[in-house]
């Protein structure tokens, strides 16, 4: 499996009424625009503010010839 979710019909139903909707795409291209406006620094701070959510253990990686 792809680890898609499988809808169902009424979730599907729920999709198209809202894809129909003029007014739902208007918020939907609105949060995408704004969504694409950052910069690298943004990012950076957002990365930086989510840290503590990430659980991160590093791996043993024994090397002999210490080049990068």
């Amino acid at each position: 499996m792809n680890g898609s979710v499988i809808l169902n019909d009424d979730e599907k139903q729920e999709m198209m009424e809202d894809a129909k909707d003029i007014k739902r795409g208007k918020v939907f291209n609105t949060a995408c625009y704004l969504s694409q406006q950052g910069n690298l620094d943004d990012y950076i701070d957002f990365l930086s503010e989510n840290m503590v959510h990430v659980r991160f253990v590093p791996s043993k990686r024994i090397t002999k010839n210490f080049k990068l």
